[in-house]
């Protein structure tokens, strides 16, 4: 199981934590090249069918986490600029439904669950790295939404890591105004990735 899980697992509530605005400009210059290079990544593959449809998933993870960096500004930690460590499991529908019931009460898979890492769960206590937690994806209705929305099964993939991400980050979409900084941020790094609005189709407005 991946690092938050293993640590008390639970999902972000921001309910009791201040959502960031939209930053409105990329992250700082200086930083973006230093942090892409150590920005971690832990990928679990629970379901094999993602290395078939996508052999370079792994690319693609890090591709969105530092396409994240340039517009969201990197994680501060103790007054400096840090690396953060994600976790990304590829999970077939079963897994993410069983999480979804265990953690939200939700007894159905969902495309992507964001589980964070709280500041005061065991795990945190790694110098020079803040571990955010981790962005779990469901492969059967990732591949079933990509179909129906006539998507390719990589920019769906890219759109739903990229919002796992933001939700890590603090970012939700829990009303009107949540949602809009939430997209406009999606948008603008998924242009970014060579990827079109993934909202200007139907029903993709209800990525977890």
């Amino acid at each position: 199981m991946t690092m938050a899980l293993n640590a008390r697992c639970r999902e972000k509530e921001l309910t009791e934590k201040t959502m960031p605005e939209d930053p409105g400009h990329s992250a700082p210059e200086k930083h973006k090249t230093e942090f892409e290079a150590a920005s971690g990544l832990a990928i679990s593959d629970q379901c094999p069918d993602w290395q078939i449809s996508l052999p370079d998933i792994e690319g693609l993870c890090r591709r969105c986490i530092n396409a994240v960096y340039q517009i969201v500004d990197p994680v501060v930690h103790d007054g400096n600029f840090v690396a953060p460590e994600i976790s990304v499991l590829l999970a077939d529908d079963k897994t993410v439904q069983d999480l979804n019931r265990d953690y939200r009460g939700f007894d159905k898979p969902t495309n992507v669950l964001s589980f964070a890492l709280d500041e005061n769960e065991d795990g945190l206590d790694v110098p020079g790295v803040v571990m955010l937690g981790d962005v779990i994806l469901a492969f059967e209705t990732v591949k079933a939404e990509a179909g129906e929305q006539g998507k390719t099964i990589e920019a769906h993939t890219s759109h739903l890591v990229v919002h796992g991400i933001l939700h890590l980050l603090g970012y939700d979409h829990e009303d009107d105004l949540q949602a809009e900084v939430m997209e406009n941020l999606e948008k603008r790094i998924l242009t970014n990735l060579g990827i079109n609005d993934p909202y200007s189709l139907p029903d993709e407005r209800g990525a977890a």
